[in-house]
């Protein structure tokens, strides 16, 4: 691990590109799980994880999603609680360069938790996502039409986590309701970035 001057930076292990689990077992087997056993995450989860959701796949930058224009208007971040070679805290995940920058220290999950409207898989789960969208990036050349593609590209990236789940034997499930300024604001996202979906992930 390296400090810059302003945040923790942790780069992440390198994604693998195949497995035994097949996209059609892992489409079978997509279930809501809201349920986890008090076990950590490894950092090679996490890492293909946050890959499936943004991670980049080629030279020209394009990512594991589709996005209108590839304007790429969507920001993971990841609270962890109990990821193995993480401390717990905030967490901002940067795709070109495959790393997390850390935002904030501490176990979160009870806030967040409590503005997610005490959904319990949100403090039981050993790691959260929490997808943000910046509209501008959209709009700025689509227009209203631009709303629209954010929110076809979350449920791209959404359904990309689920089945990475599955084939990594780990339960998830999309909670699209919470208070929007709480989540905000415990996650301290910038003043352009909005919550959209936050995913508990865990055994």
């Amino acid at each position: 691990m390296a400090k810059s001057k302003h945040r923790e930076i942790i780069q992440l292990p390198e994604p693998h590109y195949d497995s035994e689990a097949s996209i059609e077992k892992a489409l079978l087997k997509r279930r809501s799980v809201r349920s986890f056993r008090d076990e950590p995450l490894t950092l090679k989860e996490t890492s293909q994880l946050l890959w499936s959701a943004q991670g980049v796949t080629n030279r020209r930058s394009l990512r594991t999603a589709p996005s209108a224009g590839a304007l790429y208007p969507l920001e993971v971040y990841m609270v962890a609680g109990n990821v193995g070679e993480l401390s717990s805290g905030i967490y901002k995940y940067h795709p070109h360069s495959h790393e997390l920058s850390k935002c904030e220290d501490g176990d979160k999950r009870q806030e967040l938790f409590s503005v997610a409207l005490r959904q319990g898989s949100v403090r039981a789960a050993p790691l959260v996502l929490v997808f943000a969208a910046v509209y501008e990036r959209m709009t700025s050349k689509y227009g209203q039409r631009g709303i629209r593609y954010v929110h076809i590209e979350i449920g791209h990236a959404a359904q990309n986590v689920s089945l990475q789940a599955i084939s990594l034997g780990l339960g998830t499930v999309m909670i699209g309701a919470f208070e929007d300024r709480g989540v905000k604001a415990v996650m301290s996202l910038d003043a352009d970035e909005d919550p959209l979906y936050i995913i508990p992930i865990g055994r």
